[in-house]
């Protein structure tokens, strides 16, 4: 039987699981994470990837990996940009030049908001996901507000350390559930009967 509990709950014991790994074990789980990403999806060239860039200090998956490789195949890349309290997204080249903002999150410099929505996959950074693809996050919102504007062939796709073991009890109707979940051992298809 799984354990159901509240969003609040889930980030406080997500977060403190996500501390207790190491730096090694973060970055082999995070490897672990990108090989079962490109196996499962094998991205092409010329596809639109729009992908996070990891917060270190809070030991995000190391999505580092998947950027060198996207550039490095001709995948196009494009990452979040918080400027005020919306979220842009600015496609990042070989060359592009990075700041770290008021947050510790390394962006890119350039303010140019591609406007784009029709991404191949939205690789979407969270602390838990259910076995229904509810997410938790951080609790500000950003990526619903991504997502609601996403064109429909857009694969949501939430990347965690940790297996989805608990359900979460407080799911909001309007809260917009990810299409695909890579752990360092699987991945967990939400799509029941649309593959």
């Amino acid at each position: 039987m799984h354990k159901i509990m509240l969003k609040a709950e889930l980030r406080k014991k997500y977060i403190q699981k996500r501390k207790a790994l190491s730096l090694d074990e973060a970055f082999l789980l995070s490897e672990n994470i990108f090989e079962n990403f490109i196996h499962y999806f094998n991205p092409k060239e010329s596809e639109k990837v729009h992908v996070f860039i990891p917060i270190v200090a809070r030991k995000e998956i190391d999505t580092q990996i998947f950027i060198k490789y996207f550039l490095s195949h001709n995948i196009r890349v494009f990452v979040p940009k918080i400027v005020g309290d919306k979220l842009i997204n600015i496609e990042i080249f070989e060359d592009t030049l990075f700041e770290t903002n008021s947050w510790g999150i390394l962006e890119p410099v350039s303010n140019d908001d591609s406007k784009g929505n029709d991404y191949h996959y939205v690789v979407t950074p969270l602390l838990y996901c259910d076995k229904k693809g509810n997410r938790v996050g951080y609790g500000k919102g950003f990526y619903d507000g991504l997502f609601q504007g996403m064109s429909s062939g857009t694969k949501k796709i939430g990347v965690n350390y940790f297996d989805p073991d608990e359900c979460i009890d407080d799911v909001w109707e309007n809260d917009i559930p990810l299409d695909y979940l890579v752990t360092p051992k699987e991945v967990l298809s939400f799509l029941i009967g649309l593959e």
